[in-house]
Protein backbone atom coordinates (compact mmCIF):
# COMPACT_ATOMS: atom_id res chain seq x y z
CA UNK A 1 0.00 0.00 0.00
CA UNK A 2 1.50 3.31 -0.98
CA UNK A 3 0.71 6.69 0.51
CA UNK A 4 -1.66 8.92 -1.46
CA UNK A 5 0.09 11.85 -3.10
CA UNK A 6 -1.25 15.22 -1.98
CA UNK A 7 0.34 17.73 -4.32
CA UNK A 8 0.70 21.46 -4.73
CA UNK A 9 1.70 22.99 -8.07
CA UNK A 10 3.48 26.35 -8.02
CA UNK A 11 4.21 28.27 -11.20
CA UNK A 12 7.00 30.83 -10.86
CA UNK A 13 6.48 33.38 -13.61
CA UNK A 14 6.37 37.15 -13.58
CA UNK A 15 4.32 37.23 -16.81
CA UNK A 16 1.79 34.63 -15.62
CA UNK A 17 1.47 36.27 -12.20
CA UNK A 18 0.58 39.57 -13.92
CA UNK A 19 -1.93 37.86 -16.22
CA UNK A 20 0.12 38.63 -19.33
CA UNK A 21 0.54 34.96 -20.21
CA UNK A 22 -1.55 31.85 -19.61
CA UNK A 23 -0.08 29.33 -17.17
CA UNK A 24 0.08 26.35 -19.52
CA UNK A 25 2.93 24.62 -17.66
CA UNK A 26 1.06 24.60 -14.36
CA UNK A 27 -2.05 23.25 -16.08
CA UNK A 28 -0.01 20.46 -17.71
CA UNK A 29 1.46 19.56 -14.33
CA UNK A 30 -1.99 19.39 -12.72
CA UNK A 31 -3.16 17.11 -15.55
CA UNK A 32 -0.15 14.80 -15.22
CA UNK A 33 -0.46 14.54 -11.44
CA UNK A 34 -4.22 13.97 -11.59
CA UNK A 35 -3.74 11.25 -14.24
CA UNK A 36 -1.47 9.33 -11.88
CA UNK A 37 -4.03 9.55 -9.07
CA UNK A 38 -2.60 12.45 -7.06
CA UNK A 39 -4.91 14.72 -5.12
CA UNK A 40 -4.28 18.38 -6.00
CA UNK A 41 -4.29 20.36 -2.76
CA UNK A 42 -3.44 23.70 -4.36
CA UNK A 43 -2.22 25.51 -7.43
CA UNK A 44 -0.55 28.91 -7.28
CA UNK A 45 1.02 31.36 -9.69
CA UNK A 46 3.72 33.52 -8.13
CA UNK A 47 6.08 36.20 -9.37
CA UNK A 48 9.76 35.23 -9.52
CA UNK A 49 10.58 37.03 -6.26
CA UNK A 50 12.93 35.00 -4.07
CA UNK A 51 11.56 35.55 -0.56
CA UNK A 52 7.82 35.22 -1.33
CA UNK A 53 8.56 32.04 -3.30
CA UNK A 54 10.62 30.60 -0.42
CA UNK A 55 7.88 31.57 2.05
CA UNK A 56 5.22 29.82 -0.05
CA UNK A 57 7.34 26.67 -0.47
CA UNK A 58 7.97 26.59 3.28
CA UNK A 59 4.29 27.11 4.12
CA UNK A 60 3.09 24.31 1.84
CA UNK A 61 5.84 21.87 2.79
CA UNK A 62 5.04 22.31 6.47
CA UNK A 63 1.34 21.55 5.99
CA UNK A 64 0.31 18.07 7.16
CA UNK A 65 -2.02 17.63 4.15
CA UNK A 66 0.78 18.16 1.56
CA UNK A 67 3.54 15.66 0.72
CA UNK A 68 4.62 16.86 -2.73
CA UNK A 69 5.28 20.35 -4.07
CA UNK A 70 6.25 20.65 -7.73
CA UNK A 71 7.27 23.97 -9.17
CA UNK A 72 7.42 24.96 -12.80
CA UNK A 73 9.43 27.90 -14.06
CA UNK A 74 12.22 30.05 -12.74
CA UNK A 75 14.98 27.46 -13.22
CA UNK A 76 16.97 29.05 -16.04
CA UNK A 77 19.81 31.57 -16.22
CA UNK A 78 17.62 34.68 -16.20
CA UNK A 79 18.23 37.31 -13.53
CA UNK A 80 14.73 36.68 -12.14
CA UNK A 81 15.00 32.86 -12.18
CA UNK A 82 15.00 32.29 -8.41
CA UNK A 83 13.21 28.97 -7.96
CA UNK A 84 16.31 26.86 -7.17
CA UNK A 85 17.55 29.43 -4.66
CA UNK A 86 14.13 29.59 -2.99
CA UNK A 87 14.02 25.79 -2.83
CA UNK A 88 17.52 25.54 -1.34
CA UNK A 89 16.49 28.01 1.39
CA UNK A 90 13.68 25.77 2.59
CA UNK A 91 14.80 22.16 2.08
CA UNK A 92 16.32 20.21 4.95
CA UNK A 93 17.79 17.45 2.78
CA UNK A 94 18.66 17.42 -0.90
CA UNK A 95 17.35 14.80 -3.33
CA UNK A 96 19.81 15.43 -6.19
CA UNK A 97 19.10 12.25 -8.14
CA UNK A 98 15.71 13.52 -9.31
CA UNK A 99 17.10 16.73 -10.85
CA UNK A 100 20.13 14.88 -12.25
CA UNK A 101 17.93 12.24 -13.89
CA UNK A 102 15.64 14.86 -15.42
CA UNK A 103 18.58 16.75 -16.90
CA UNK A 104 20.25 13.61 -18.22
CA UNK A 105 17.09 12.27 -19.89
CA UNK A 106 15.77 15.55 -21.28
CA UNK A 107 19.21 16.41 -22.65
CA UNK A 108 18.54 13.67 -25.21
CA UNK A 109 15.72 15.86 -26.60
CA UNK A 110 17.12 19.37 -26.18
CA UNK A 111 20.50 20.92 -25.41
CA UNK A 112 18.57 23.49 -23.31
CA UNK A 113 18.37 20.88 -20.53
CA UNK A 114 21.96 21.84 -19.68
CA UNK A 115 20.85 25.26 -18.52
CA UNK A 116 18.09 24.07 -16.21
CA UNK A 117 19.17 24.72 -12.63
CA UNK A 118 16.25 22.95 -10.95
CA UNK A 119 16.85 21.22 -7.63
CA UNK A 120 14.92 18.74 -5.51
CA UNK A 121 14.79 18.19 -1.80
CA UNK A 122 12.81 17.33 1.30
CA UNK A 123 11.29 19.48 4.01
CA UNK A 124 8.98 18.28 6.80
CA UNK A 125 8.35 14.99 5.00
CA UNK A 126 7.38 16.82 1.81
CA UNK A 127 9.21 16.33 -1.47
CA UNK A 128 9.88 19.55 -3.40
CA UNK A 129 10.82 19.27 -7.09
CA UNK A 130 11.66 22.08 -9.53
CA UNK A 131 10.68 21.61 -13.19
CA UNK A 132 11.45 23.94 -16.10
CA UNK A 133 8.80 26.39 -17.28
CA UNK A 134 7.67 25.16 -20.70
CA UNK A 135 4.81 22.67 -21.16
CA UNK A 136 7.09 20.43 -23.27
CA UNK A 137 9.82 20.46 -20.61
CA UNK A 138 7.24 19.76 -17.89
CA UNK A 139 5.95 16.70 -19.74
CA UNK A 140 9.43 15.36 -20.50
CA UNK A 141 10.72 15.98 -16.98
CA UNK A 142 7.63 14.52 -15.32
CA UNK A 143 7.96 11.36 -17.43
CA UNK A 144 11.42 10.87 -15.91
CA UNK A 145 10.37 11.19 -12.26
CA UNK A 146 6.88 9.66 -12.45
CA UNK A 147 8.07 6.04 -11.95
CA UNK A 148 9.56 6.87 -8.53
CA UNK A 149 7.12 9.45 -7.14
CA UNK A 150 4.77 7.05 -5.33
CA UNK A 151 7.69 5.14 -3.82
CA UNK A 152 9.46 8.34 -2.73
CA UNK A 153 6.31 9.71 -1.07
CA UNK A 154 5.70 6.39 0.69
CA UNK A 155 9.27 6.37 2.03
CA UNK A 156 8.84 9.91 3.32
CA UNK A 157 5.68 8.78 5.09
CA UNK A 158 7.72 6.11 6.89
CA UNK A 159 6.57 3.15 4.85
CA UNK A 160 9.98 1.48 4.65
CA UNK A 161 8.41 -1.84 3.67
CA UNK A 162 7.28 -0.43 0.33
CA UNK A 163 9.26 -1.65 -2.66
CA UNK A 164 9.62 0.20 -5.94
CA UNK A 165 8.21 -1.53 -8.95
Amino acid sequence: MSTQIHAVVITASDACSRGEREDKSGEVLVELLTAMGAHIVGKEILADDLEPLADKLRAYADRPDVNLVITTGGTGFGLRDNTPEATRRVIEREAPGLAEAMRIQTLKNTPMAMISRGVSGIRSGTLIINLPGSPKAVRESFDVIKPVLNHAISLLAGESHVHAQ
